[in-house]
């Protein structure tokens, strides 16, 4: 089966709806903002993500990272700033309203459902796009057979894409922690994003698994015509992948550019790294 990947608007092709070639950013946010009583994570977080990007976002534990994915996909409300996808705003929207807009993500701590089947884990992110109402679901008629039976056949082509599809049968707690993490990132896929946030995608991993997953994700970007905001700790992945790296300590940005420019920059070496510990961590380039 082959899977349709064609933009299906001029917005989502990254086109003013005013017809002039003017690219509309597939994400924008402007003075990002919060704060957990008196403690504030994020403090004017601004980021431009064009079309097509493979993206980066790095920096030391508790820089705020994942509560800028957080305020993206709607499980955190901003203080204040604003979040713009595909230039409408976003902010105030519910989650599912989110993921349905077109914004996949994975999260840090795997979230499968661990006694369900790999296969109806993939499954579950289709339903927001089944298109028959409760009513057909309940007399579960022929329309209803035959949607399931599609949905049921997209899902196994992104299990195979992942090199998956030999535990469909298998209760996702049983596979092994780099299988969850690929399960779960064919999961956001099937939600049929086009903005896709993978929050820590090689946590766990060997340098193996690492190498494999990297041909994964330029694989996806490109197969699925997506744009792609990762955070990360491996520097092997990020320098070697993420065209544009932004970079954060204690809620804000410190530096942002490519890799060379960000592994060479004194405030990345001093607040993300420490002086002279960046040969020795794996931030030069691979």
């Amino acid at each position: 089966m082959t899977l349709d990947t064609t933009p299906k608007d001029t917005a989502q092709a990254g086109v003013t709806a005013s017809g002039d070639s003017q690219p509309t950013p597939v994400l924008a946010t402007r003075r990002l903002t919060k704060t957990f009583g008196g403690l504030r994570a994020v403090n004017k977080f601004d980021l431009t993500v064009r079309e097509g990007a493979l993206d980066g976002l790095i920096g030391p534990n508790g820089a705020g990272k994942t509560t800028v994915f957080n305020m993206i996909s709607g499980l955190y409300a901003p203080t204040a700033g604003e979040v713009d996808f595909l230039g409408a705003p976003i902010v105030g929207l519910e989650p599912f309203e989110i993921t349905q807009l077109g914004i996949g993500r994975t999260f840090q701590n795997i979230r499968l459902f661990p006694n369900l089947t790999v296969l109806t884990n993939v499954l579950i992110a289709y339903h927001p796009h089944a298109g028959y109402s409760l009513f057909h679901g309940l007399i579960r008629n022929a329309r209803f057979d035959a949607k399931e039976r599609e949905m049921t056949e997209r899902a196994r082509d992104f299990l195979a894409i992942f090199g998956l599809e030999r535990y469909q049968s298998e209760l996702a707690k049983n596979l092994p922690y780099g299988e969850q993490r690929r399960v779960e990132i064919a999961r956001a896929l099937a939600s049929a994003p086009k903005l896709l946030l993978l929050d820590e995608p090689a946590a766990g991993m060997n340098p193996y698994e690492i190498g494999r997953l990297m041909d994964y994700i330029h694989f996806i970007r490109d197969r699925f015509k997506l744009t792609i905001l990762l955070i990360e700790h491996q520097m092997r992945l990020v320098m070697n992948i993420c065209e544009q790296i932004t970079v954060m300590d204690f809620g804000e940005v410190i530096a942002r550019g490519t890799a060379s420019d960000v592994q060479n920059d004194s405030k990345v070496i001093e607040a993300y790294l420490g002086r002279g510990a960046a040969a020795r961590t794996g931030l030069r380039s691979h």
